[in-house]
């Protein structure tokens, strides 16, 4: 399993509520841009995944 954000998803215009859920700090976001996820620090344990309110993150 691999997380990606979907940018047609993400609405691109605040900071993004997602980064504080990772454990890991895997993912970053410069501006309102959306976010990134490097995947040498993911996990996948799911939660940015869970916590997305537009269910941008998604799974490959």
């Amino acid at each position: 399993m691999s997380l990606v954000v979907d940018k047609r998803i993400c609405p691109q215009n605040h900071p993004c509520p997602i980064l504080r859920v990772c454990p890991t700090e895997a993912m970053t976001q410069r501006g309102y841009a959306a976010p990134e996820i490097d995947a040498a620090k993911c996990r996948e344990c799911g939660k940015c995944l869970r916590y997305c309110p537009t269910g941008a993150v998604r799974q490959l």
